[in-house]
């Protein structure tokens, strides 16, 4: 049995099923999405899963993107684009296929 903690994550699981339905998102746009379907993780966890995931090639990064605005921390934010990598094995829980839906009929009537 190897030592140290397993490589397997519920939560980085988790954020490929989203990722799944979304095709790529941003760590913010994840995490509301992940704290809708599933009990409630900071979003300091969320980013953490999501560096881990482009180390171990389950999420890799799409693109980053500068968007200027008004923020506290300055005049510019910066949002890194995830997609799912090659290692990245998801099952299509059912959950997040309802999520993904229910937003989708959202933006179509809103």
């Amino acid at each position: 049995m190897p030592r140290g903690r397993p490589i397997k994550s519920e939560i980085r699981q988790n954020i490929v099923e989203i990722l799944f339905f979304m095709k790529n998102g941003y760590g913010y746009n994840i995490y509301k999405a992940y704290i809708a379907i599933f009990p409630k993780v900071t979003l300091r966890s969320i980013y953490y899963h999501l560096k881990k995931g482009v180390a171990l090639d389950e999420f890799k990064v799409e693109k980053i993107e500068k968007e200027k605005g008004d923020y506290s921390w300055g005049g510019e934010a910066e949002k890194i684009y995830y997609a799912l990598g090659d290692k990245a094995k998801p099952v299509c829980n059912d959950r997040v296929r309802e999520y993904s839906e229910k937003v989708k009929n959202e933006k179509r009537t809103g």
